[in-house]
């Protein structure tokens, strides 16, 4: 997986206008700039919030391009427990760290 990447373009997105538009204009195009797997390009050309979270993409990042795409706030939560439901737990990232710490923790 390539999760600097994934973040990479979350962040560019997030703070550059030049890229939202191209994302809007030319989202397949954008996303072959940035070296991807076809899971994780095709989570973000979908706006797959929950399976981008479960591939590990910072909640930071994640949250802006969440809200970028329309998403409320009680959305985007929803789409990551929707994400994980789905696609099992967090594969990597700090996140994945926070629930393997967490199941530790409580035993599972």
């Amino acid at each position: 997986m390539s999760l600097y990447q994934v973040q990479k373009f979350l962040y560019d997105l997030n703070r550059d206008p030049a890229v939202q538009q191209r994302f809007r204009a030319a989202r397949a195009a954008l996303l072959a700039e940035y070296e991807l797997t076809d899971a994780e390009r095709a989570a973000l050309a979908a706006g797959d919030v929950g399976l981008i979270y479960v591939l590990g993409a910072n909640g930071q990042l994640l949250m802006h391009y969440a809200a970028f795409l329309g998403l409320s706030w009680p959305e985007y939560i929803e789409a990551l427990r929707a994400g994980v439901a789905r696609h099992g737990p967090v594969r990597a990232g700090v996140y994945a760290m926070t629930t393997e710490l967490s199941e530790r923790v409580a035993g599972v």
